[in-house]
């Protein structure tokens, strides 16, 4: 796998904040079992001055290197090349993302809305000169966690395409940092359907929008916060399409909740808490399927706690919905527990006791497909026939 100079910047930058994070709990732990009382984060004397200047002489040979790299000719945003490095760039950005992003590290995908493999700039001329033969009606996929825009499909199969072909639309997609949170990547993706609808060659009769896993949260939010920005595009004729998206959230998140609450229990046991802490915004936004700001804006995303996210219903459009399970989808306990993988059934379907927060959509535009796993869902067929069928019937 090629790696660019701002690969190795990126890398660098992660190496040492690596370093130093292993450093913290190393003394934590020491500083614990050397004063038997409290909770102590840093060691004394000697023993603490070693670690200051572990972390010092890491740092500053970062920014040496970085500054080296920097020099040579390092771009600022590398442009994924091979399958194989968009994946892990991907993959990274879903479990640290949001630490790339606020130390400006290279590796942080910025969000972006892409025609087959290039980024499209979204001004009236750039669009014009890049799109050939650009439909009215606009079909936009975006993955979910640790993905990227390349992953829809196979070999033997692309929905986009197929889909694409039924509604006589335009084929994009979103890549975008799925380690941060759901509603900022919301408000980036509201920012750019607006110029894209609004500066699209030809006039948009119609706006389809397929989210998998994450990406059906970050279309909720886009367009709610779209809304409330004023923007065109939510009114216009849209439709959405959820595959797999856990709106009342994954029960992995919440199990590496319950870790995090176990070993901070245990006293000397606390300090590597903070290791499982490094997962990113995007993941903790999937304990309960946050997809607003005020779930999580001015508290601490770790803490443990019922379900009190604010309830965001869903937008005034057709919604679709659509849930695997490796179960036989009669809502067994196998379907609710396990459900496709990662998403039980009634998260998959907005469904919740609580009637403020079930979604409430029809059972004539929802659909289960048993003995089916959550990543199925980007290549099956069965699922590409069946959101045919509901969006260009006849």
């Amino acid at each position: 796998m090629p790696l660019s100079l701002s690969d190795l910047r990126g890398a660098a930058r992660l190496a040492s904040g690596a370093v130093v994070g292993v450093t913290d709990v190393v003394e934590a732990t020491h500083a614990t079992i050397a004063r038997p009382f409290g909770r102590p984060k840093r060691t004394r004397g000697i023993t603490g001055f070693v670690y200051r200047m572990i972390r010092a002489v890491t740092r500053q040979a970062a920014r040496l290197l970085d500054h080296g790299l920097t020099i040579a000719g390092a771009p600022t945003s590398p442009e994924v090349t091979t399958a194989a490095r968009g994946a892990a760039v991907a993959a990274l950005n879903g479990v640290v993302g949001d630490a790339l992003a606020s130390e400006g590290n290279p590796l942080a995908i910025r969000a972006q809305v892409r025609l087959g493999d290039r980024a499209l700039a979204l001004t009236p001329d750039a669009l014009a000169r890049g799109v050939t033969d650009p439909s009215d009606v606009l079909l936009v996929h975006v993955h979910g966690l640790c993905m990227n825009d390349r992953q829809w499909g196979d070999a033997a199969h692309d929905p986009r395409e197929t889909l694409a072909s039924a509604l006589g639309a335009t084929a994009l997609t979103v890549r975008y940092n799925s380690g941060r949170h759901v509603a900022e990547t919301g408000r980036d993706l509201a920012d750019l359907l607006d110029p894209l609808v609004a500066n699209w060659p030809r006039p948009v009769r119609r706006l389809v929008l397929v989210g998998h896993s994450m990406g059906g949260l970050v279309l909720r939010s886009a367009l709610h916060l779209g809304a409330k920005a004023g923007h065109a595009w939510p009114g216009a004729d849209v439709s959405l399409v959820c595959l797999g998206t856990p709106h009342h959230g994954a029960p992995l998140e919440r199990i590496g909740s319950v870790t995090d609450g176990l070993l901070e229990a245990t006293r000397y046991a606390a300090p590597l808490a903070r290791v499982g802490q490094i997962r990113s915004a995007g993941v903790t936004d999937l304990r309960y399927g946050s997809v607003a700001e005020a779930d999580w804006r001015d508290r601490d995303r770790f803490e443990r706690g019922p379900d009190d996210r604010q309830p965001i219903p869903l937008p005034d459009v057709p919604v679709y919905l659509v849930a695997a399970t490796t179960g036989d989808g009669r809502g067994g306990v196998r379907d609710q527990t396990l459900g496709d993988g990662l998403v039980p059934l009634d998260s998959a379907l907005g469904r919740h006791a609580d009637l403020a927060r079930d979604l409430g959509v029809p059972p004539e535009r929802t659909a289960v497909f048993p003995r089916m796993h959550h990543f199925e869902l980007l290549r099956a067929p069965d699922v590409t026939d069946q959101l045919v069928r509901w969006l260009a019937p006849g």
